[in-house]
């Protein structure tokens, strides 16, 4: 008598196969874009000009820092915590000679800077407050952040403002920016600060600790 043949299992139908791969696709995709961290846009253009502009820097003696920049909500409590104020100069307007040559394409400077509050003592350690009125060439640009350029025992303050999109307008050409320089920016001695401007910069002096 002949052994009794275990039941074969029967295969899924091939509808079945097909389904569970679709649902299993969708499903890896899904996760994957939502959770996936957005690569930076690539912009070789600007990257080429960032990287130009690094380079000269360095060359010239520069360091560079990007700061915060922002409209300030209250200016007399920040005007409070400088202490002394510094006694500010007016100067030739643009970039000092030795910083312009560094970049390849200038960047977008306030038209003037009409007054300037900056503390006349510094610790190195702590941050630095500099607030300041100024005014742009059009309505067409907004705040954008700041950059500082530092050599030996000069900083140069440079607003940065871009241009606003969709052809919108700013509601006043006059801007009241508060920059703060990080702890560490400031060398210890005696400094002298630049805040740059198209037609007529600012400049004073710090005694840092």
């Amino acid at each position: 008598m002949s052994a009794r043949r275990a039941p074969q299992q029967r295969p899924w139908p091939m509808k079945w196969v097909a389904l569970t791969i679709i649902i299993g696709l969708a499903l890896y995709t899904f996760l994957t874009l939502h959770f996936r961290k957005p690569e930076p846009e690539y912009r070789p253009y600007e990257d080429f000009i960032k990287r130009a502009n690094i380079e000269r820097l360095l060359h010239a003696g520069y360091r560079r820092i990007e700061t915060p920049a922002e409209r300030p909500a209250d200016t007399a409590q920040i005007i409070r915590g400088m202490g002394s104020v510094a006694s500010v100069a007016e100067v030739a307007g643009g970039l000092p000679g030795g910083l312009a040559g560094t970049f390849v394409e200038a960047p977008l400077l306030p038209s003037t800077i009409t007054s300037v509050s900056a503390p006349r003592q510094a610790t190195a350690l702590l941050p630095y407050p500099v607030l300041f009125d100024c005014t742009l060439p059009n309505q067409k640009e907004q705040l954008g952040g700041s950059l500082v350029f530092i050599r030996a025992n000069t900083i140069v303050i440079v607003p940065q403002f871009e241009a606003l999109a969709g052809g919108l307008l700013a509601r006043t050409k006059e801007s009241l920016v508060a920059v703060t320089l990080p702890p560490g920016t400031l060398p210890s001695g005696h400094v002298i600060v630049t805040l740059a401007a198209s037609r007529s910069s600012k400049q004073w002096s710090v005694d840092v600790k």
